[in-house]
């Protein structure tokens, strides 16, 4: 038996729908600006035709569940929401091809990709990395997995309310790289494992919130998701 310093932190883990198994999260992969609207928002347009989909990672350590509340977080005045479609994968997979891409398909969430957006910003225009305006402790949030075994999402409303007062709504259909190309090109750079996360990207409406606020959110036919923000610690 393996012995340790202190205890290792206990394995990130979300509740599936109709199970009393959890889904085991191995790795939170994003995808950046994945809407054009929102691309455009966030000065950054982006021709499909010659640019590649690209991708940044957060740790499990940033999970939390739907319906949690979190602290504000520190060093930020402009903390942002985004909604996202998250892809569960459920089948190891390695250069695979978008004809396949379906078998590694488990299921699907809806998730917040939560950003400090005036430091994700001053890193994105100093040519920096993006880890402490993304990978921010209770930054990723997550619905219950709803298991949907080599289905490929290709359209569905997607939105977002704050207080009541929608913030963004669109579809998935709008995605600039769809689910079986995320899965393929993704696969060219990791050799994907069950437990794997990808949040799929968020459309146009991103904003910030206060402390107190309660943000809710869903994606037509897998789920909601819903956060309280907390005081500043």
């Amino acid at each position: 038996m393996t012995s340790y310093l202190f205890t290792p932190p206990a394995v990130a883990s979300l509740t599936v729908r109709g199970k009393t198994e959890r889904f085991p999260v191995n790795r939170i992969f994003c995808v950046g600006r994945n809407y054009h609207a929102h691309a455009v928002e966030m000065g950054r347009p982006v021709d499909k035709s010659v640019e590649q989909a690209f991708y940044f990672t957060k740790s499990p350590q940033t999970l939390v569940e739907s319906g949690s509340e979190v602290a504000y977080p520190p060093r930020t005045n402009n903390y942002h929401f985004e909604m996202e479609l998250v892809l569960a994968i459920g089948k190891a997979g390695f250069r695979v091809s978008e004809a396949q891409a379906h078998e590694l398909v488990y299921g699907y969430a809806a998730g917040l990709d939560m950003t400090r957006r005036d430091l994700q910003l001053v890193a994105r225009d100093k040519g920096r990395p993006w880890d402490t305006g993304k990978d921010i402790e209770q930054g990723s949030v997550c619905s219950e997995i709803v298991p949907m075994p080599g289905v490929v999402i290709e359209r569905g409303a997607i939105a977002l309310e704050v207080n009541g007062a929608t913030k963004q709504s669109s579809n998935v259909d709008k995605l600039i790289w769809n689910i079986r190309e995320i899965i393929a090109d993704l696969s060219t750079y990791y050799h994907l494992q069950p437990g794997d996360l990808i949040y799929t990207g968020t459309p146009e409406g991103v904003g910030p919130v206060l402390p107190g606020d309660k943000i809710t959110g869903h994606v037509e036919g897998v789920a909601e998701v819903a956060l309280t923000i907390g005081a500043a610690k």
